[in-house]
């Protein structure tokens, strides 16, 4: 499944510079707002050894790690709601996302201007969270307004559609995003044809100076406000990021080494994606390839099936399933076949994480 998400924050706080990290991509990081214009999007492997490992005992042609891909977005400013700074522009690019990933700078420098000139965190994550929920309850107003019309039909829906969209906006209107108002799963799904900007799963990415993963009070007062959200808070140094991304891979593992690091941050910041969006990985294993495949925490079979193709949904028979840590274990598919660990599993089986699977279908 395609999984996108956006780089967002005020202008110079890191977020090109990470997203360079991230995709050795090699962008503009000038030190100036608005030096991203349009969005910069780069496709990202998805970290896990299991791949390795896996291919390791298999020996195929090739291997295929599951994606993510992310989205630099220009830097928000106050009044991007309304239009500042390209404000239309770069909240359609973040409306077009999954998830959204909020950089925040914690770090001094007189080197890097801050478009507010002074460092505050939360201060920032408020301007940005104000903007997202003003271009928010623009699109609940506006719909409103048509819902309370077709509501005097007294028809059920419409009635039904009204109430919804009155409680959202009382909710936007208090400055709260609507990820946090209590909804069903049946209003959640109603308001997703308006792609509400504050709907979406948010992570903050604390980007720190070398020296600024303990003992830093901005870090602190990011992870203090990202507890009263119940959201995550990954904190990366995007500079010494960026340095690891255009090393070579030996080059890599000593510099990694000299800073006492065990990986990149990034590697944290992926997998902080995964959790935030629900997802998880099962993997396909034959002679031609080992590959990764992406998908939502608590699907069934089936569905597993159809990230490969839609035909192997539609035509779905059983699944061969052994657990990936058996067929580690057992030393591939023949051994745990063997050892009574390759399970036939049907349409209601919920793939677990690192399952390694083989489907049967009908054409």
């Amino acid at each position: 499944m395609g999984i996108r998400v956006g780089i967002v924050g005020l202008p110079n706080v890191g977020k090109s510079t990470l997203f360079n990290a991230l995709t050795s991509a090699e962008i503009a990081a000038e030190n100036y707002p608005f030096c991203t214009i349009d969005p910069n999007v780069g496709v990202v492997e998805v970290p896990d050894l299991r791949l390795q490992r896996i291919a390791d005992i298999v020996k195929p042609k090739r291997i295929v790690p599951t994606t993510m891909e992310f989205v630099d977005i220009a830097g928000l400013v106050k009044g991007a709601s309304k239009g500042e700074g390209l404000g239309n522009q770069f909240l359609a690019n973040i409306r077009e996302t999954d998830a959204i990933a909020h950089v925040v700078r914690c770090f001094d420098s007189g080197d890097v201007v801050h478009v507010e000139g002074r460092v505050n965190p939360v201060a920032d994550i408020e301007v940005i969270n104000l903007e997202l929920a003003l271009a928010d309850f623009d699109t609940v107003t506006r719909n409103l307004q048509k819902a309370v019309k077709a509501a005097k039909t007294g028809a059920k829906e419409a009635v039904a559609w009204r109430e919804l969209l009155g409680k959202v906006g009382d909710h936007l209107d208090h400055g709260l995003p609507v990820r946090s108002l209590e909804l069903s799963s049946e209003e959640r799904r109603s308001l997703h044809e308006l792609h509400l900007l504050t709907m979406k799963p948010t992570m903050y990415i604390a980007n720190v100076g070398e020296d600024g993963f303990s003992d830093n009070a901005y870090l602190d007062q990011v992870r203090a406000l990202a507890g009263e959200e119940n959201a995550e808070v990954v904190a990366v140094c995007a500079s010494v990021e960026a340095e690891i991304s255009q090393l070579e891979d030996a080059d890599k593992a000593e510099f990694l080494d000299a800073m006492n690091l065990s990986e990149p941050g990034l590697n944290r910041v992926i997998r902080a994606g995964y959790r935030l969006l629900n997802l998880h990985t099962f993997f396909t294993a034959g002679e031609k390839e080992v590959r990764a495949w992406t998908m939502k925490i608590g699907a069934t079979a089936p569905k597993a099936a159809r990230e490969i193709h839609t035909d192997f949904e539609r035509g779905f028979i059983r699944a061969e399933v052994t657990a990936y840590e058996d067929f580690i274990a057992c030393g591939g598919e023949q051994g745990a076949r063997e050892a009574g660990k390759l399970r036939i599993e049907g349409k209601e089986y919920v793939v677990k994480d690192g399952d390694l699977m083989h489907f049967r279908f009908n054409v």
